[in-house]
């Protein structure tokens, strides 16, 4: 399967926060995060201290306005529905277009982000990428809302 969007970021953007591909229904919505049940947003929201973006053109513009740019450590993959854990034959993005246009942190959500990155990407941008927890529904008992709001406060 190849990724189905282009990256969100501009000249502005400094910070990159990298999921590890979209699930079925973020790609059903065409946007990054795009499940309901996923957290992404009400924390950035809480983090920023706005109300939270509807539209994908509102979080669009919410993460631009605040030197964001999103994207996924994988351009293509085998990967049964949302599952990380079924991803095989991975192919990373290109993330140089990004970091010729600023980007000076990057930000991985989940641990197969993380592993992802660190395998396909690292020696590519030399840019360590810190972790951040998954904002995923199935991530609720090990990371209540209030502790992801705490963890995702760096990018503030």
């Amino acid at each position: 399967m190849k990724h189905p969007f282009a990256p969100v970021f501009d000249k502005h953007s400094r910070l990159l926060v990298l999921g590890s591909f979209p699930s079925p229904r973020s790609r059903e919505n065409g946007f990054y995060y795009g499940h309901p049940q996923n957290r992404f947003w009400p924390v950035l929201a809480a983090v920023f201290g706005e109300r939270l973006p509807a539209t994908n053109e509102e979080k669009r513009s919410f993460v631009l306005k605040h030197g964001i740019a999103l994207w996924d450590v994988l351009e293509s993959c085998l990967i049964t529905g949302a599952a990380d854990s079924s991803i095989r034959e991975e192919r990373a993005n290109d993330f140089t277009p990004l970091i010729e246009a600023g980007i000076r942190r990057i930000y991985v959500t989940g641990k197969a982000a993380h592993l992802l990155y660190n395998k396909h990407c690292l020696a590519l941008t030399g840019i360590e990428a810190l972790y951040l927890p998954s904002t995923s529904s199935a991530n609720r008992a090990h990371w209540p809302l209030e502790k992801l709001i705490e963890a995702y406060s760096v990018l503030r």
